[in-house]
Order: structure tokens, then C-alpha cells, then sequence
């Protein structure tokens, strides 16, 4: 009678909390974003005849369940801690964790996709730099997984196939190696991106093999709100934030910007951008896809274009003052064969910088 009794308490209680939870989920507001992931949440979907006939209804209703489903970041974290560290998963979502840093194992290597990305370089290269006194280089960075898979035992791409495949097949530019410069400690713990406090001594290879001169006089400046980076949301544990911090000059506070795609002037650092879903965004509004910079306390004429991913947000500001203006175009967003439409390259240096992730992932380059 007792074991009885105990039983139907036991399916009492799990019927109470199904309830609950069921009864929370129906009729708790949707929630429009998740924050720790940096993306939209599905919605409840549109109820129409057609969809309810060729079942995309039911799809649209899993996904918006899966994604309003009652303490889902809670659970998240549940899962990734057991995975983790009680069933000693080497990673969760495809994020590990060593040494408090948060990486993404970059795996498998797409050959291909590497030499796409190549060849829309080339593309730009022969459509507008072709036969001018254009001086052209290239760089690759390294994600974090380059420096720490070996020692954590995880999946990775041949880097040094990359390297070496970008340096003999990318023959228009010269290549600059910057790979010596990189450690795990010169990216965010929770962010996919390098710290730009500690890149300094990048930009000044970059500049010097391009015969130009930087200040190297910065004034370091810490923004006050905490940064969780990407990688923060995708592993779903528990980390302490990054802390935030952009470097000026006097070229870098007399810079003024322009942002073409938006027809509007942008600020170098802006401060807002961390209270948005991107807050690595504060270096130069983010991925833009093209942007000018003019330096009027430049003692050169020097001109520089830049081609470049998320990367060169926080890269370019610390070039500015070696040059009289630089032009930076994202070509994951204005295709290659468009760029004769906005600026025409004849002397300029130009230097086209690019991370392993992005060239693993070249269709992304128009």
C-alpha cells in the first residue's frame, strides 16, 4: 500500500511539473532573440491552409518550439556542463574549452572553398589593380583552434596547407606572414576575434613591409560593459566576460570616417554598438562593406585599400597613421567585380587580409 501510494505521488509530481511547463509555454510571450546565441528565435508560424496541406506548418511549429521551450538557456547550460564535464565530451556544439578559452574547432578543411576564396581575390586583382603601380599584399590569421588543438587533442585544419597554398597561389601580392605574432592569450576568451590591444605589433609588419610609418603612441581606452563574445553563447557555460578595450592616437581621434553602404559618417569607436546583439561592432561599425577614412594630420600621401573580413574592423584603425586615407571594402557583401564602380586603384598599397575561417568558408566572398 505504501509503495502504492509512493508511486502515484511520484507521477503526480511529474505530471504537476509537465503541466506546468506546458502550461508556461503556451502562454509566456515569445521571446524575439536569444541573446547568448546572437540570433533570432523562431516564431509562431502563419496558419494557412497551404502550409497545414504540405506539412511546412508542423516544421515551423517544431522549430518554434524548440526554440520557446520554457528555460531553454538554462537547460542549455545543463547540458553542456554534463556533456562536458560528467560524460567528458571533448566539446559541446562544436566549442571546447582550454585553458578558460572558448574555441571552435575548425573541421574538416575545404580545399576548394580555399582556392574559391583565392580566385575572387584574383578576380578583384585583375579586374581593377591589373597593369597599375598598384603594390599588392596578402596576410592570413589564424583562428584560436591553430594554437591550441594540438595540445587539447582536437579537430583541425591543415593550416599550414592553407599557408602555404595562399602564399604559392596568390601570386598577384606578397605574402606577409603574421602567424609568429599570434598566441591564444591575443584573442578574446569568449569571442571567435583577436584583441586589438594586443595586435600592435601586427599592424606595425603590416605597415613596415608596406613602407609605411605608424605612431605607435596608443592611449588605451576600456569600455565598461561586459563582452560576452559568440563563442560564449555556443558553448552555453558558464564564463566571465571579456573586457573590451580600443586603442587611440592623435590620427585615430583627428580620423574622420565614412560608411558608404549607409551614406552616413561613422565613428571609429562606438560605444553604443555594445549594448546591441554584435558588440564587436564598436570597431568600425562592424561588417560594412565599404568604408573611407581620410587622415588629415598625415605627413604621406600614401593611399591604402583594404580587403577584409570581421578582423580588419579592429586591425585598420591602427593603420591610419601611416597613411593619407585608406579605402576598406568587405567583399562578402559588394561583389568583387563592383569594386572599379567605387574607387579607382592606381599607386595605392593594398592589402588584402583574411582569417582561416573565412577561407574555409570562401563562397562566402563574392
Amino acid at each position: 500500500m505504501k509503495k502504492t501510494m509512493t508511486i502515484k505521488l511520484q507521477v503526480i509530481f511529474i505530471a504537476t511539473i509537465f503541466l506546468a511547463l506546458s502550461a508556461y509555454a503556451w502562454f509566456k510571450p515569445a521571446d524575439k532573440i536569444s541573446d547568448s546565441e546572437l540570433r533570432n528565435l523562431a516564431q509562431f508560424p502563419e496558419v494557412n491552409a497551404q502550409k497545414l496541406w504540405d506539412g511546412s506548418f508542423m516544421t515551423e511549429f517544431e522549430s518554434y518550439t524548440l526554440d520557446q521551450f520554457p528555460f531553454r538557456e538554462e537547460f542549455r547550460t545543463v547540458k553542456a556542463v554534463t556533456y562536458l564535464y560528467a560524460l567528458r565530451q571533448s566539446d559541446n556544439n562544436g566549442i571546447y574549452i582550454e585553458d578558460g578559452y572558448a574555441v571552435k574547432m575548425e573541421y574538416p578543411l575545404n580545399d576548394e572553398s580555399v582556392k574559391y576564396a583565392i580566385g575572387r581575390m584574383q578576380n578583384v586583382y585583375d579586374k581593377v589593380m591589373a597593369d597599375t603601380d598598384a603594390k599588392c599584399y596578402i596576410a592570413v590569421i589564424p583562428d584560436k583552434n591553430y594554437y591550441l588543438a594540438e595540445e587539447h587533442g582536437a579537430l583541425s585544419i591543415d593550416y599550414d596547407w592553407v599557408f602555404s597554398t595562399v602564399r604559392n597561389e596568390a601570386d598577384f601580392a606578397q605574402y606577409i606572414d603574421i602567424t609568429d605574432l599570434l598566441g591564444k592569450e591575443d584573442f578574446y576568451r569568449t569571442d571567435t576575434h583577436w584583441n586589438q590591444a594586443n595586435i600592435t605589433d601586427i599592424a606595425e609588419r603590416l605597415a613596415g613591409t608596406m613602407g609605411a610609418e605608424l605612431d605607435n603612441q596608443y592611449t588605451v581606452n576600456t569600455v565598461g560593459i561586459p563582452f560576452y563574445g559568440v563563442y560564449y553563447g555556443q558553448a552555453a557555460l558558464p564564463m566571465k566576460p571579456d573586457t573590451l578595450k580600443y586603442l587611440t592616437n592623435d590620427a585615430i581621434e583627428a580620423a574622420s570616417v565614412f560608411d558608404w553602404q549607409n551614406n552616413k559618417p561613422l565613428a571609429m569607436y562606438d560605444e553604443d554598438k555594445m549594448n546591441t546583439r554584435s558588440p564587436y561592432d564598436l570597431f568600425l561599425g562592424g561588417s560594412l562593406s565599404m568604408i573611407t577614412i581620410d587622415n588629415p594630420l598625415a605627413e604621406t600621401d600614401k593611399e591604402l585599400v583594404v580587403f577584409r573580413d570581421s578582423f580588419g574592423s579592429s586591425l585598420v584603425p591602427l593603420l591610419v597613421s601611416g597613411y593619407k586615407k585608406i579605402t576598406v571594402f568587405d567583399i562578402r557583401y559588394l561583389p568583387g567585380d563592383r569594386i572599379g564602380n567605387f574607387i579607382e586603384i592606381d599607386n595605392q598599397d593594398v592589402l588584402f587580409i583574411y582569417s582561416t575561417s573565412v577561407l574555409n568558408n570562401g563562397t562566402t566572398i563574392k
